[in-house]
């Protein structure tokens, strides 16, 4: 953690600091030496990962202007159509909210929202992604300010319900491998007795440039035309073999 600082003298961090008090809540505000407005600010000053930062999204309900409030991992998304979901009713919308806005019905500026000692209490979500962690800081009224607290601290502080208001992450798509290593592994899962054969299912022949000395080989298994048609006729261990200069010719293919 970054070096301390005395407390902003501040009138939206004494509500936060009071809250905190009257709730029994172990953990007081601090001051850190530098504004924190951005949850990788935070997260690099308190010497913290990223998601750990339980940042303060805000949103204007229309048409009752009521504040919003969406606390979320630091490394997560506000996803507005989740929030949307949960909270508006009939004849009712999200809106962003401006910072006026956000004074008006908080008490807070931009940077330091808190979800406690708020001047009017918000509609207050928790993001559920915050339960990943032993500990979380949440903003205390100010830029400077923060408080830490359990994700379990968090809820009972807020009595807000603990939902799913983040984007989805799109798995990362598995890379198909192709290589001789990689076909001969699923092909004798398929073919456990025996020597499995090394096609790829309609043969590629890969003509060679002028000049070479190689001979025509299929750009899939690396095959020449005789070895293909014999390839019924070798044993399990001239297959192996084959194999075996498979590999060489594959390698020597992807080595330059």
């Amino acid at each position: 953690m970054s070096e301390l600082a005395p407390l902003p003298d501040s009138e939206s961090v004494r509500r936060v600091q009071q809250f905190l008090i009257q709730s029994g809540h172990p953990n007081p505000p601090v001051a850190l030496a530098e504004a924190a407005r951005t949850a990788q600010q935070a997260a690099d000053a308190l010497g913290v990962e990223l998601g750990q930062i339980a940042k303060s999204i805000v949103f204007k309900l229309k048409p009752v202007d009521r504040a919003v409030l969406v606390i979320a991992a630091g490394d997560q998304r506000v996803d507005e159509k989740k929030v949307a979901a949960l909270i508006c009713e009939t004849g009712q919308k999200l809106g962003r909210a401006d910072a006026g806005f956000v004074r008006e019905a908080t008490g807070f500026a931009i940077g330091g929202v808190s979800p406690v000692g708020a001047t009017r209490r918000p509609l207050i979500l928790l993001d559920e992604t915050l339960q990943r962690f032993d500990a979380v800081w949440a903003a205390a009224g100010h830029p400077h300010t923060v408080f830490q607290a359990t994700p379990a601290q968090l809820h009972a502080l807020t009595h807000a319900p603990i939902a799913n208001v983040v984007v989805d992450h799109s798995p990362t798509p598995e890379v198909f491998d192709d290589s001789l290593d990689a076909r001969w592994a699923r092909a004798s899962k398929l073919q456990p007795h025996g020597v499995p054969s090394p096609c790829v299912g309609v043969c590629t022949m890969a003509t060679p440039t002028r000049g070479s000395q190689l001979p025509s080989m299929c750009a899939g298994c690396w095959r020449t035309l005789p070895e293909i048609a014999k390839w019924g006729q070798f044993s399990d261990d001239e297959k192996r073999q084959l194999w075996a200069e498979l590999r060489r010719r594959e390698a020597a293919q992807f080595s330059a």
